[in-house]
């Protein structure tokens, strides 16, 4: 089998060590290739030229943002039974994408655990979500993409990185603190509105969050729930805010932050409820428009501020090596 290890040397929690051991263990079993990444896209153009020259497996050792990237890279030309399978070893600071698929957090066992599933030929295929902006490239997402208050949160933090500040919890939490404060008109008069098809548009959210699986982030081994029913089997989740007072703000962060188990009678989790929460469900195709550009993001990644975007869940649409 012909494989690509793509690794990146400024991701939070990756090290020579985690490196070397993987690259060792990899090659008793593989035809590796081992790259690092040197700039912001690196990792999605080594995994396009990948799947160009038709290898078998791309193995990404680096953080959500990486893995984001080789996707894209993979899927340049769409799914297709061609495109290699993905392998991930952790080594960001959050690792949402790998830990949703059961892997382990520690690259060390996360290794192991590759080393296995090979031997086994253990894969499955999962969804992914793709938002569109028109004039702009399509972009796949793993496990969120969001519009508004959030994106502007992961916007905070990306300034405050290049400014040396390393990635915590602490700081995502700061941030999201700072910006609470900043942003008062908003959190009463939302610009963004969902449009469904076939259904009565959605104004005034503050914040839009789109989900491919659940949980939605972790807050160090603490998981959160927006929309605890999201699959890699279904299609997309969408939660919304219309309005962020600080009393309805801090009853939402406790019901995202609880366990979330089916009630008395219930088919599946059950998530927030509240006057100004509202959610979907494995929706195929929708789209968010606002009335002012807002800050958007995928998988925890900045792109800018969008006035339209639109999104569409693609199932099956990768296979990856569990």
């Amino acid at each position: 089998m012909r494989a690509l290890l793509v690794v990146n040397p400024k991701a939070t929690t990756t090290s020579g060590r985690t490196r070397d051991v993987l690259t060792h263990a990899l090659r008793s079993d593989l035809a590796l290739e081992v790259a690092h990444t040197e700039y912001r896209g690196h990792a999605r153009d080594l995994a396009r030229d990948a799947a160009e020259r038709g290898l078998d497996l791309v193995v990404s050792l680096g953080g959500d943002g990486t893995v984001n990237e080789i996707v894209n890279g993979l899927l340049t030309h769409g799914p297709s039974d061609r495109v290699p399978r993905l392998a991930i070893v952790p080594g960001g600071s959050t690792n949402v994408f790998a830990r949703t698929l059961g892997l382990p957090n520690d690259p060390v066992e996360a290794t192991g655990a590759l080393l296995d599933a090979l031997e086994h030929r253990r894969e499955r295929a999962v969804s992914l979500g793709k938002a569109m902006t028109e004039g702009l490239p399509d972009r796949w997402f793993t496990f969120t993409a969001g519009l508004g208050f959030d994106a502007g949160v992961v916007g905070r933090v990306e300034a405050q990185r290049k400014a040396g500040r390393k990635s915590t919890h602490g700081l995502y939490v700061s941030q999201a603190l700072r910006h609470y404060v900043t942003e008062r008109e908003h959190r009463r008069n939302g610009p963004i509105t969902l449009e469904l098809n076939g259904q009565e548009s959605v104004p005034g959210l503050v914040l839009a969050i789109i989900s491919n699986t659940s949980p939605w982030t972790f807050l160090g081994n603490r998981p959160v729930f927006p929309s605890p029913s999201a699959s890699f089997d279904s299609d997309l989740d969408i939660f919304g805010i219309t309005r962020m007072t600080a009393f309805g703000t801090a009853r939402t962060v406790r019901q995202i932050l609880r366990s979330h188990t089916p009630a008395d009678g219930a088919t599946g989790p059950v998530g927030p409820t509240g006057k100004h929460l509202v959610s979907y469900h494995d929706v195929r195709h929708f789209t968010l428009v606002s009335q002012e550009p807002a800050p958007f993001q995928v998988d925890g990644d900045h792109l800018g501020d969008r006035s339209r975007v639109s999104f569409t869940g693609v199932r099956r649409a990768l296979r990856v090596i569990v």
